[in-house]
């Protein structure tokens, strides 16, 4: 059949150029030790950077909320999913995010993704321009090409392409559209000026904090924290299945911003909504992220990260510079990358290599995540491995 050779050619191109991806299947929960296709693993891979996708009292009030909702909502949010735990779970947010935002109120998503995708595309109409960062995850980036506004692209980083871009515009709406940590880089989008520039020439920064979102600032506020920021120019997207160890995502802003999205986002208005359980998991969660164990977990999280910088010795790769969870290797060629994984994978080390195009291409890399549950000597071991691999190439 020709569309299946079709389909099996672009297949068998993407293994010549070592760009096939492969799953691994994961018998045990989510934790630094874990049983990979039957076999004891030490993982730097997951995105729990708190340790709590198998905290026990998050995985109780799971079980929990199993209990008081059933397994599912059976409907959407604006029909009869809408549970008291979503609810609750919002509100909790916003009074949360409140340092931060102006007359806050917060809206919680199946995904992150599908929150990026609402978001761009109820506040992008045909009268807007969205000023997107060239390293923006795909869910933005997608939520861009959703919204019927006009999109430009601004170099990493690059303020005075973006100030450039800003002055000229004419739009009625105008969007700034950032990360605040790149997923593959690990370094922050420099918040403050971007906010500055937004006040300047009233535009929204609409901020995806997936990756700051209760691992950057003191009380885990993410971000916003991070820099001390407060302004009703921001529009706020955390996920909660990272560090918040359970699932979905949130939106939080002005509270006209959130009811227009209620009104008006396609993704959130026409999808069934999260299975109560979860929102009532993330409510023990949230209690966890800004509690005095909170605090304990960012603590050692820093101290493993500070670790990593002082030990890892690399003459010939490259460690990306990184205050974050997320410590990228650079090593350049796909097939490097994907040896390098999977001599690290024999020796019983779980790190995954990142091709393009998730990175640009002669850019592949080693992705090592730290999560407040490893420990001192888990990370040594890690370290020892790495720096034996790299000299023996």
């Amino acid at each position: 059949m020709k569309l299946l050779d079709d389909l099996q050619r672009q297949l068998d191109q993407l293994q010549a150029q070592s760009l096939q991806r492969r799953r691994r299947t994961a018998d045990s929960p989510c934790a630094p030790r874990v049983t990979v296709d039957g076999r004891d693993m030490l993982a730097f891979c997951s995105n729990d950077y708190l340790g709590l996708a198998a905290h026990p009292q998050v995985v109780e009030a799971l079980r929990e909320g199993a209990g008081l909702y059933g397994a599912g909502s059976g409907a959407s949010h604006l029909v009869s999913g809408h549970s008291r735990a979503h609810a609750e779970l919002e509100d909790k947010l916003a009074q949360f995010m409140a340092p931060h935002l102006q007359q806050p109120r917060a809206l919680y998503f199946c995904t992150g993704y599908m929150a990026n995708l609402a978001l761009l595309s109820a506040l992008g109409g045909a009268d807007a321009v969205i000023f997107s960062e060239s390293l923006n995850h795909a869910s933005l980036i997608d939520g861009c090409r959703l919204a019927r506004a006009q999109v430009e692209v601004y170099p990493h980083g690059d303020l005075a392409a973006l100030e450039k871009l800003l002055a000229a515009s004419t739009a009625t709406a105008k969007l700034v559209v950032t990360d605040s940590v790149f997923s593959m880089d690990g370094n922050i989008a420099p918040l403050p000026q971007l906010l500055a520039l937004c006040e300047r020439h009233d535009a929204w920064l609409v901020v995806d904090d997936a990756h700051g979102f209760g691992v950057l600032g003191e009380h885990g506020r993410g971000a916003l924290e991070h820099f001390g920021l407060s302004s009703p120019n921001l529009v706020y997207m955390g996920t909660l299945g990272k560090a918040a160890g359970v699932g979905g995502a949130f939106v939080a802003a002005h509270e006209t911003v959130i009811e227009w999205l209620v009104q008006r986002a396609r993704p959130y208005i026409y999808t069934t909504a999260a299975a109560p359980a979860l929102a009532h998991a993330l409510l023990a969660s949230l209690d966890i992220i800004a509690g005095r164990e909170g605090d304990a977990r960012r603590t050692q999280l820093r101290m493993l990260v500070g670790q990593l910088d002082a030990d890892l010795q690399l003459a010939r790769w490259r460690r990306l510079p990184s205050i974050t969870a997320i410590q990228p290797i650079v090593i350049g060629a796909n097939q490097e990358a994907l040896d390098a994984a999977a001599a690290l994978y024999a020796q019983g080390l779980w790190v995954p290599a990142i091709r393009p195009p998730t990175v640009p291409a002669g850019t592949a890399r080693l992705r090592v995540t730290l999560s407040a549950s490893h420990t001192a000597e888990q990370v040594a071991q890690l370290v020892r491995a790495l720096n034996a691999l790299e000299a023996a190439n």
